[in-house]
Parts: C-alpha cells; structure tokens; sequence
C-alpha cells in the first residue's frame, strides 16, 4: 500500500511540474521579447578589395532614398563613403577584418570621429542566408545596431606606425639571413670554405675576402691577410691551407 501511495504521489508531482512547464512555455509564446536596440545610428561596411558596401538604418535616411550604397576603394570613394555616413547621423560603425581592405577605411572613419567596431570575420561566416555584399552589409549593420558584436583590439595611430617599422624590419632581418645562406652555398660549392674561417661571412672580414675574390685575387696568403686581427677561430686560409705568421 504504501509503495503505490508513493509512486501516486510521484506521478502527481510529475504531472504538476510539466503543467507549469506548459504555462510557462505558453506565456513566452503569447508575449514574445523583442530585442532592444543599442546603437540607433549604427552602420555597417562590407570591405573588398575594389568597393565597399555600407549600409544604415532605414529611418537615417529620406523616404525613397536607398539606405545601401557602394562606394569605390580609392581615396575619393572613400571620402565620399565617409560622408554619406555623417549626412545620414551614423556614429558607430562595424567592418569585417577582411585582409587589408579595411585599413585605410579605417583610419578615415577614425579620422572623421566615427567610432569604428572593427569585427573578426570568424565570428560571422557561419552566419546563413549572407551571400552577396549587399546582405552582408545590411546583416552587419543590425547585429551593431543590437550590440551583438564585440571589436576586436586596435591600437593607436603611432602604435600601429611603430608596429609597422618592426614587423618590416623583421622581415627584412629574415630575408638577409636567406640571402646570406645563398652566398655561403655558392661558395661551397666553389669549394671556397670561408665560413670555416669566419664564423659571419657577412661581417667585416668575410666581406672583405669575398670582394678580393671578386676582383680576382686568387692568393690565400693574401686573402688571409685581409682578416680582422681579432679574428683569432683559425688560422687557416679560405683554400684550406694554414700559412705561416
């Protein structure tokens, strides 16, 4: 008796949770929430390589009046983009991080006091329902206007210059290391061991030799001669051989 008085109880108890559960779901189907939006004059830009598409809400502009436009990726283009944008009162708006495209863009919204939200591309590109540039503006501008997207980091105008001279300077660093495996391969295989003989080719002393034998000196003695005095690895000649002090 008392099991079956139990597994009533449970049953009863069950049915009453998912009764409530049913009202509730009720209730949010009869009254559903709009989304609140957070940037009234926000607009969204579609960056390429050739033109950019911008768009804005369809109250900033006059009735009739098409509230998506496309605009060239040069200078004059982008001028032209920029003021659209202030004629139509948008005040924030987001980009995709597509390549470079963005950057000069970029730095004329900044320019013109326009507060610029610039998006990694990874966090749209499983969106469905995106597939020309005129959606794909319009879908980014009512994400900005919800405050549904995040910017990703930007430094400041001189933090970005300096970041420019050391990322070329790395590169150019990388590509001379390159070229100077280029010259220690050629003078292998010309049998010329001079990095045996100095341990940078491409210092004073290696350079040094290397023009001699570019302007036809051929004698390791006087080769050797053309060493710094404090190079003191070997004593050997670039040919192999150890000449007498």
């Amino acid at each position: 008796m008392k099991a079956k008085q139990r597994k009533a109880k449970g049953n009863d108890h069950s049915s009453s949770m998912a009764s409530k559960q049913r009202a509730k779901i009720a209730k949010a189907m009869q009254a559903p929430e709009q989304m609140e939006i957070v940037n009234r004059h926000a607009g969204g830009i579609d960056c390429g390589s050739e033109e950019h598409y911008a768009a804005v809400s369809p109250e900033s502009v006059e009735e009739g009046e098409p509230f998506v436009r496309c605009f060239s990726a040069f200078t004059e283009g982008l001028d032209a983009l920029v003021e659209w944008l202030k004629d139509c009162g948008v005040t924030t708006a987001a980009m995709e991080s597509t390549g470079v495209y963005w950057v000069a863009l970029y730095q004329k919204l900044e320019a013109a006091g326009i507060e610029v939200f610039l998006v990694n591309a990874r966090h749209l590109r499983h969106v469905p329902g995106r597939k020309t540039d005129v959606k794909d503006c319009q879908w980014i501008q009512r994400l900005h206007s919800f405050g549904l997207l995040s910017a990703s980091f930007r430094p400041e105008d001189m933090i970005c210059r300096l970041r420019s001279l050391q990322r070329h300077r790395l590169n150019l660093v990388s590509a001379g290391a390159a070229e100077i495996q280029h010259m220690q391969k050629a003078l292998q295989q010309m049998n010329l061991h001079l990095h045996h003989v100095v341990s940078d080719i491409s210092g004073l002393s290696g350079l040094r030799i290397i023009e001699a034998i570019l302007a036809g000196q051929r004698d390791p003695s006087q080769l050797a001669k053309l060493r710094d005095p404090r190079v003191r690895k070997s004593n050997r000649s670039p040919d192999g051989s150890c000449p007498s002090r």
